[in-house]
C-alpha cells in the first residue's frame, strides 16, 4: 500500500479528480505564463509590451483614421503610447455590462480583435492590450470619443475603477499608459535605442505616419515621418553611394483582386554589404522568415538566371546562378499586409501563409521583369555584379 505523502511511490489513480484540474482565466492565465503570449519575460518581452500597444495605434493608421502617434518612456518607469484615431469603442452592451474598452482589455478572446473594421491587423491578433494590461500592475486608458473624454484605471489586469465620463470635448483618439509588473519581468528599463529602431521601422513601412519617441528619464525626443517608406529604408541601410551598383532602389507594390494580400518591395543591390533581406507581416518583423521570403527569393533567383541567359551572359552549357549569389550585396526590404495572416509561433517570428508566398512570387517576377526591361543599363549592372561574385560557380 502506498504512503501518503511518498514521492518515491505512484500515486492512486483514483485520488486524482477533477477537483485536481485549475483553471485558469483570463488575466490569470496570461500571469501564469506570460512567455506564451510574449515570448519571454526578458528585455524582450518588456519591449513587446510597447509594440502591442503601438501596434494598435498603426492599425488605425492602416484603416485611415490616424497619422500620428506619441510614445512616450516616463520618468517613473512607465509607458505612454497616443494615437490620434477614432479612440477605442466605448458603448456597452447590456445594462451592467462591461464597456467596449473594458472588454478589450480583459476579454481573453481567441478570435480576431473584439472591435471590428480593420482589414488587416498587427500585434496578437485581438490579444494584444489585454496580455499588456495583464501584465502591468498599473494600466490607466483615455479614450477621446463621442463629443467626451472617458478614462478607467486597471490593477494587475483588473479594473479598479468604472469606464467614467468626463469634460465634452472634440478630441479623437486614445492614450494608454502602463506600468509592467516588476515581479514578472527580469527588468522594467526599457531601452531608448531598442525602441527607436523599431518605431522607425514602423515608420518606413506605413508611409505617412508620423511616430515620436520621447524620453523623459533625461528627455531625449526623436521623430520618425517617411513620405518614401520602403526606399528611405533601404537608403539608410546602404549608406555609402559610390558603392551601389544601381539607383534609385528598385521599389514596387501590388494589391490582389480581392484585396487580402497586398505586398511592397523596395531592393538594392551594392558592392559594399554582404546583403541583407528583411521582411514583414503587418508590420511585424518575421524574423525566422516564410512563405513571403521564400516567394521573394525563388522569383528573383528564377528571373536572374532567365534573363541572364536572354542576355547571352550565361550560355546553355553553364550552370544557374546561384541563390547565393543572385542575394549577394542585396538589400531588400519585403512586407505584405494580410487579411487572415497564418503564423508560425505565438511571437509571429516566420510567416506560413501559402497565398503570401504564390502572390508575392507572381508579383516580383512581373514587376522586376519590367524594371529589367526598362532600365538594360542598370541591369546589365546588376548580371555583371551577380556574375562576379564568387559563389556564381555553385550549383542550386
Amino acid at each position: 500500500m502506498t504512503e501518503t505523502g511518498n514521492p518515491s511511490q505512484p500515486a492512486n489513480v483514483h485520488e486524482y479528480t477533477s477537483s485536481h484540474i485549475q483553471v485558469l482565466q483570463g488575466h490569470e492565465a496570461i500571469r501564469k505564463r506570460p512567455g506564451m503570449y510574449i515570448g519571454s519575460t526578458s528585455e524582450r518581452g518588456l519591449h513587446q509590451m510597447v509594440y502591442e500597444v503601438v501596434s494598435y495605434a498603426v492599425d488605425e493608421h492602416l484603416a485611415g483614421h490616424a497619422d500620428a502617434i506619441d510614445v512616450t518612456l516616463t520618468a517613473d518607469g512607465g509607458v505612454r503610447v497616443a494615437d490620434n484615431g477614432r479612440g477605442l469603442p466605448v458603448e456597452v452592451r447590456e445594462p451592467g455590462g462591461k464597456s467596449a474598452v473594458e472588454r478589450e482589455l480583459t476579454d481573453l478572446s481567441s478570435g480576431s480583435k473584439p472591435h471590428t473594421g480593420y482589414w488587416v491587423s498587427g500585434g496578437l491578433g485581438g490579444l494584444g492590450l489585454c496580455v499588456v494590461n495583464a501584465l502591468s500592475n498599473r494600466l490607466t486608458v483615455e479614450v477621446h470619443r463621442d463629443g467626451h473624454r472617458w478614462t478607467q484605471e486597471y490593477e494587475n489586469g483588473t479594473p479598479v475603477t468604472p469606464l467614467a465620463r468626463n469634460e465634452e470635448t472634440d478630441q479623437h483618439g486614445t492614450t494608454i499608459a502602463f506600468w509592467p509588473d516588476a515581479n514578472i519581468f527580469e527588468t522594467t528599463h526599457h531601452s531608448f535605442a531598442t525602441l527607436s529602431e523599431r518605431l522607425q521601422e514602423l515608420a518606413f513601412l506605413n508611409e505617412g505616419l508620423t511616430i515620436s519617441l520621447t524620453d523623459e528619464r533625461p528627455e531625449r525626443p526623436v521623430r520618425f515621418h517617411h513620405t518614401n517608406g520602403l526606399r528611405a529604408y533601404v537608403a539608410r541601410l546602404n549608406p555609402y553611394p559610390p558603392s551601389l551598383v544601381h539607383s534609385p532602389a528598385i521599389t514596387f507594390e501590388s494589391e490582389n483582386q480581392d484585396k487580402t494580400i497586398s505586398v511592397q518591395v523596395a531592393m538594392e543591390w551594392d558592392t559594399w554589404s554582404p546583403g541583407e533581406l528583411r521582411s514583414f507581416a503587418n508590420s511585424t518583423r518575421t524574423h525566422e522568415g516564410g512563405t513571403h521570403e521564400h516567394g521573394f527569393r525563388t522569383a528573383l533567383t528564377d528571373l536572374v538566371n532567365e534573363y541572364a541567359r536572354q542576355q547571352g551572359r550565361l550560355s546553355a552549357d553553364d550552370k544557374d546562378i546561384t541563390a547565393a549569389a543572385v542575394h549577394d550585396g542585396l538589400t531588400a526590404i519585403v512586407s505584405v499586409k494580410l487579411a487572415h495572416p497564418v503564423f508560425e509561433g505565438c511571437t509571429r517570428t516566420r510567416l506560413g501563409h501559402p497565398e503570401a508566398g504564390v502572390y508575392v512570387q507572381r508579383v516580383v517576377r512581373e514587376h522586376l521583369t519590367r524594371w529589367f526591361d526598362r532600365n538594360p543599363n542598370e541591369a546589365a549592372s546588376v548580371i555583371r555584379h551577380i556574375l562576379d561574385t564568387p559563389n556564381r560557380h555553385r550549383c542550386r
